[in-house]
C-alpha cells in the first residue's frame, strides 16, 4: 500500500513544485514505484516532466468530477518507476462543480474525492507525491484528507516562517475532524545560498521551531535546478552531478528510512 505524501506551504516560490517533481524522481531511482499527482492548476509539475496542456487526455480534474477514471489519467513518464497524474487550469473550476454535487447530493463530502480516488490504485505503488497549491483551498484540502503525511519546503531567506502557524492549524484541523492518521513527515530546508549570512540563520530559526521533525537534507540554490523544468526532466536526469542531484537522493532515502524501509 502506498505512502501518501503532500507537498503543502501555502506561500509560493518555496521550492514546493521542484521539491515535488525531484523527490518523486528520486524515490523512483531509489526502485520504488511512485505516482505523482500534480494538484495545482498551473500544471508545473507536469510541465516540469515534460507534460504540456494538449499533450494528455485526461488530467486530475477530470478524475475529481468523475469525467474518467484514475486509472485512465495516468501517464507512466520514460523515467524510472515514475508517472504522473497531470493537471490543467481546468483544476481551477474544481470547488464550483463540487458545490453543485453537494447542492445535488447532501452525502457528497467534498474534502474526501481525491482520498477515494487514490484508494483504487494505492496497492500499486510504493509512494504517492502530491504537489499542491499555493494555497489553503479545497484542491489542499483534498490533499490532507488523503494524505498519510505531509511534507513542508522552507526556503532559506527572510520570512521563512511566515504563514506556517495558519499551515499547522489546517493540519491540526484536519487531524481532528476528518483525517487523524495525518503527520508532518518533515520541513525540508530549500534554496540555501551559502553564501549569505542569513541562510544560516533560517536554518538555525527553522530547527529551534520544528526541532528533529527537520530533515537533515537541505537543497541548495542553484542555476541548473532552475533550468531543468524548461527542459522536462528531474535534475537527475537534467544533471546527474549536481549537487541538487545528491541532495534530492539524499532526501528520498531520507524518507525511506523514515517509514522503517
Amino acid at each position: 500500500m502506498a505512502k501518501i505524501i503532500s507537498l503543502v506551504n501555502q506561500k509560493g516560490g518555496v521550492g514546493k513544485t521542484t521539491t515535488s517533481i525531484n523527490l518523486a524522481a528520486a524515490l523512483g531511482k531509489e526502485g520504488k514505484k511512485t505516482l505523482l499527482i500534480d494538484l495545482d492548476p498551473q500544471g508545473n509539475a507536469s510541465t516540469g516532466l515534460g507534460y504540456a496542456d494538449g499533450e494528455f487526455k485526461n488530467d486530475i480534474y477530470d478524475i475529481l468530477v468523475g469525467n474518467c477514471t484514475i486509472e485512465e489519467g495516468i501517464i507512466k513518464t520514460k523515467f524510472k518507476n515514475l508517472s504522473i497524474v497531470p493537471s490543467t487550469i481546468n483544476l481551477a473550476g474544481v470547488d464550483v462543480e463540487f458545490v453543485k454535487n453537494m447542492l445535488e447530493n447532501p452525502e457528497f463530502r467534498q474534502n474526501d474525492q481525491l482520498r477515494n480516488k487514490l484508494a483504487e490504485v494505492a496497492d500499486k505503488y510504493d509512494y504517492i507525491i502530491i504537489d499542491c497549491q499555493p494555497s489553503l483551498g479545497i484542491c489542499t484540502m483534498n490533499a490532507l484528507v488523503a494524505s498519510n503525511s505531509v511534507i513542508i519546503p522552507v526556503q532559506c531567506e527572510f520570512f521563512a516562517l511566515e504563514g506556517i502557524t495558519q499551515l499547522l492549524n489546517s493540519i491540526i484541523m484536519v487531524q481532528s475532524n476528518m483525517n487523524p492518521e495525518l503527520k508532518i513527515e518533515g520541513v525540508l530546508l530549500t534554496m540555501l545560498d551559502g553564501r549569505t549570512n542569513i541562510g544560516l540563520e533560517v536554518i538555525e530559526e527553522v530547527r529551534k521551531y520544528f526541532r528533529n521533525k527537520v530533515f537533515n537534507t537541505i537543497i541548495p540554490r542553484l542555476v541548473r535546478l532552475v533550468e531543468a523544468p524548461s527542459h522536462g526532466k528531474p535534475i537527475s536526469d537534467y544533471d546527474p552531478t549536481s549537487r541538487a542531484t545528491e541532495a534530492y537522493q539524499n532526501l528520498a532515502k531520507e524518507v525511506i528510512s523514515r517509514n522503517g524501509e
